[in-house]
C-alpha cells in the first residue's frame, strides 16, 4: 500500500512498512504435516513499526527490558529486524480453543469496595474459534518463534487436552521430530471434580522443544515432601551431627574394581559408579560405607545438606496451581504460578540469556526472569494484561533495588538484575484497548444484530451478513481465507439454480484500513457465484463513530503541589451505572497514577510512580521538583484504560 493510501485512510504507519525488507523463512519439508481446512504457507512477513510510549527504570549493562502492546505476529514480525536467532528461551500459554471466555473480576477500592454493584467482569480474551482459524493461528506464530530462537534455545508451549495433540504434530513439522524433547505432564488441581461419565481433568501439557541439539540443560530437583520422609530417608547422624543416608553404588565404572576386591568386597553386579580417584578421596574424608559383611555393599554417605532433592520427571506434581488465598494472586483468570515459571527458566537458560513470552497475560515470565537475573521481551493484545504485567514488575524492580546487595546469581557471583524495561505500541494498536470487546464494540455502533460466537459471520444488517475483519490492523487478501474456507456453497448452488441472474449473498465487511482491491478479490474468488459486497472502513466511512467516552479529569498546580481535584473514568462508570455527582471520591477508581516532571514530548519517564497495593489509594497530591517543566499525568482506572494529561510549570 501506497504512503498516499495510507494517509488517505488516516493510518500514517500502521501497515507493513514497505521500505523494509521482507523477511523470507525457510521452507519445512520432510516431516509429517497436519492439514486442516484452510491451512495457508506462512513463508514470509513484513515489519511493523513499534512507537515507544513509555520508560521505567535504568539501563543495565547496556539492556533495558521491553514489552509489547499489539498482535503477536505483528510483535514478531518487528522484532526479527534485531532479535531473530538472539532469543535463549520462549514460554507461551497461548489460547487453549477451550470455548470458553476468560474474566477477571473489577472491584471498586475504598467505601464503594463494600457494594455488591461495585464488583463487575471484564472479559479479558475469548477462546473461541471458527473451524480451523486456531490451528493457522498458531502455525504462524509457532514459524516466527523458531526465527528468533537462538540455534542453543528451547521452547515450553503450555497447552491442555484440547489441541495438545494437534500442536505437537504443527511442532514436529515445524521444528522437527528430533528436536521433541519432552511432553510435561502438569498437575494443576487436585481433588474431586465436578464430572459427569469422564475422568476429571487435572492435568495440562507443556510441550519441550528445542532448535537443536545444542540447547541449555541445567537439572532441576524437587524439594522433599515432608519432614517425616526427609527423617526417615536421611536416618542416621555422623559425629558432628549431620545428618546422611547410605547410597548405593552401581553405575557401571571398572576402575576401582581390583583396588576394593582386594579388601574383599565384591563391586556390585553393573560395577562401581565412582571413578577411583573419587572413591580414594570419599574414603580418606570417610564418605564411604564399609559394611562388616564383606558380602554386601560398600556403600557412600549422601548428607542432607548437600542433597539437592529429588531429580525432577515429566511428571510435575508438586507445584500446586494459584489458589485463591495465594500471596502472588492478582485475579488474571489463566494466571500460572511463579513456581512453575522459575523451574522452566532455569532448567532452559543462564542469567543474563534473553527470555520471550508472546501471550504473557500476566507477566508470570517477566517477574520470574527479572528475578532470575534474565532478561526478558513480552508481548500481549491486551492492554489490561500488559498494565497488569507493568504494575507487576515496578514491584519486583523495587523489591530487588531494595535487597540488591544481598542476593547472589545461581553460580555464586554478584547478581545482575535488569530491572528496568520499556513499554512499545506496535502498530498503532491503540483505537481499541481491549481486542476481546472490539467486535462488541463495533456491533454496537454499528447496530448490527449480532450472532452467537463460533458463527461464520458475526452479524446481520439490512438483509446483509456482516464480517468484522481482523481489528487494528489492515485487512488483507490473505484475512479473506476464514470466508472462503467457511462459506455455504450448497446453498449458494441452490439460490443460484433458482435465480441465475441475482446474487448468492450480500456481506458487508468491517475493518480497520484495507487492500484498496479487497472486494474485488473476494468476487473474484467466488467465480462462477455473484456475491454483493461492501467495505466498511471504520477510519475512513465511520470516523464520526463513538467507541468508548473518553476519561475527564481537573488537574492543577497549587503552592507547589500538583493536585488532582477530580477525574471521571466514563467507560467505568458507565459499566457501575455511576454518575458524576455521585462519585464522592475520584481516587478509588484508580488503579495507579504516573507522573514525568519533564515530559520530552515523546516517551513518558515517571519518576513518581503511584501504584498503592490491595485497598489503598492514591495520593492524588504530589510535590513539584524545582527543576519540573512540561509535566505529563498518566491516570490509569481499574479497567486499565488510561488518561494522559500535560501541565506547563514555571
Amino acid at each position: 500500500m501506497s504512503t498516499e493510501r495510507q494517509q488517505e485512510l488516516g493510518l500514517r504507519e500502521t501497515g507493513p512498512v514497505s521500505r523494509v525488507d521482507t523477511y523470507t523463512f525457510e521452507p519445512i519439508r520432510g516431516y509429517p504435516m497436519l492439514q486442516w481446512a484452510g491451512k495457508r504457507p506462512f513463508t514470509s512477513t513484513q515489519y511493523y513499526p513499534a512507537q515507544h510510549k513509555e520508560t521505567y527504570g535504568p539501563e543495565v549493562e547496556g539492556w533495558r527490558n521491553k514489552l509489547y502492546w499489539g498482535d503477536n505476529l505483528q510483535v514478531m514480525s518487528h522484532l526479527l529486524k534485531e532479535y531473530r536467532g538472539k532469543v535463549k528461551l520462549v514460554y507461551i500459554d497461548p489460547p487453549f480453543d477451550s470455548k470458553a471466555d476468560y474474566k477477571r473480576t473489577i472491584q471498586i477500592k475504598g467505601q464503594l469496595a463494600s457494594s455488591d454493584q461495585m464488583v463487575f467482569e471484564e472479559k479479558q480474551y475469548t477462546d473461541i474459534w471458527v473451524n480451523d482459524e486456531y490451528l493457522q493461528f498458531m502455525y504462524e506464530r509457532l514459524i516466527l518463534v523458531k526465527e528468533l530462537l537462538d540455534d542453543g534455545g528451547a521452547l515450553y508451549l503450555h497447552c491442555d487436552w484440547h489441541k495438545s495433540h494437534y500442536l505437537r504434530l504443527i511442532l514436529d513439522e515445524i521444528f522437527g521430530m528430533d528436536n521433541f524433547v519432552n511432553e510435561i505432564i502438569w498437575k494443576r488441581r487436585g481433588g474431586l471434580l465436578n464430572q459427569t461419565r469422564q475422568y476429571g481433568v487435572a492435568t495440562d501439557t507443556i510441550l519441550f522443544y528445542v532448535k537443536s541439539s545444542s540447547y541449555i540443560w541445567n537439572q532441576q530437583y524437587s524439594k522433599y515432601d515432608t519432614e517425616d520422609y526427609v527423617q526417615e530417608r536421611f536416618k542416621y547422624v555422623d559425629e558432628n551431627g549431620r545428618r546422611y543416608r547410605l547410597s548405593p553404588i552401581v553405575s557401571p565404572s571398572y576402575s576401582p574394581n581390583l583396588i576394593y576386591e582386594y579388601k574383599g568386597y565384591k563391586p556390585p553386579k553393573n560395577g562401581w559408579s565412582l571413578s577411583f580417584e573419587t572413591m580414594q578421596r570419599f574414603e580418606s574424608e570417610g564418605r564411604l560405607y564399609f559394611p562388616d559383611d564383606k558380602n554386601q555393599r560398600i556403600q557412600r554417605k549422601q548428607y542432607l545438606d548437600e542433597w539437592n532433592g529429588r531429580v525432577v520427571q515429566n511428571l510435575w506434581d508438586d507445584i500446586p496451581p494459584v489458589n485463591p488465598m495465594a500471596g502472588e494472586k492478582i485475579d488474571y483468570p489463566t494466571q500460572k504460578p511463579e513456581l512453575l515459571l522459575e523451574r522452566i527458566i532455569r532448567a532452559s537458560s543462564r542469567p543474563g540469556d534473553l527470555i520471550f513470552d508472546c501471550f504473557m497475560g500476566s507477566g508470570t515470565t517477566q517477574s520470574i526472569a527479572m528475578k532470575l537475573g534474565r532478561r526478558f521481551i513480552g508481548a500481549d493484545i491486551n492492554l489490561g494484561a500488559v498494565q497488569i504485567t507493568t504494575k507487576r514488575l515496578l514491584a519486583v524492580s523495587s523489591e530487588l533495588d531494595t535487597h540488591l546487595q544481598k542476593l547472589f546469581s545461581e553460580d555464586n557471583q554478584p547478581a545482575i538484575f535488569y530491572t528496568g524495561f520499556e513499554m512499545y505500541n506496535v502498530n498503532n494498536y491503540d483505537i481499541f484497548r481491549n481486542p476481546a470487546q472490539a467486535k462488541e464494540l463495533l456491533i454496537q455502533a454499528l447496530e448490527v444484530n449480532p450472532f452467537p460466537a463460533g458463527s461464520l459471520f458475526d452479524g446481520e444488517k439490512d438483509g446483509r451478513m456482516v464480517k468484522v475483519m481482523p481489528i487494528n490492523r489492515i485487512a488483507t487478501r490473505q484475512d479473506l481465507n476464514d470466508l472462503l474456507t467457511g462459506f455455504d456453497y450448497r446453498t449458494f448452488e441452490k439460490r443460484q439454480a433458482e435465480h441465475p441472474n441475482q446474487v448468492v449473498e450480500r456481506v458487508t465487511l468491517v475493518c480497520m484500513g484495507h487492500e484498496p482491491d479487497l472486494a474485488a478479490v473476494l468476487a473474484q474468488q467466488m467465480a462462477p457465484f455473484k456475491l454483493d459486497i461492501q467495505v466498511v472502513d471504520i477510519l475512513r466511512d465511520k470516523q464520526d463513530l463513538q467507541f468508548k467516552r473518553e476519561a475527564e479529569a481537573k488537574i492543577v498546580i497549587r503552592e507547589g503541589y500538583l493536585v488532582i481535584e477530580q477525574f471521571y473514568p466514563m467507560n467505568l462508570m458507565m459499566k457501575l451505572s455511576l454518575q458524576k455527582e455521585y462519585v464522592e471520591n475520584w481516587r478509588e477508581l484508580v488503579d495507579s497514577i504516573m507522573i514525568d516532571w519533564n515530559y520530552d514530548g515523546a516517551v513518558l519517564q515517571p519518576t513518581v510512580i503511584d501504584v498503592p497495593e490491595g485497598n489503598a489509594l492514591v495520593a492524588g497530591r504530589y510535590h513539584i521538583p524545582d527543576d519540573a517543566g512540561t509535566i505529563r499525568v498518566k491516570i490509569t482506572d481499574l479497567l486499565s484504560e488510561s488518561l494522559e494529561m500535560e501541565l506547563k510549570h514555571g
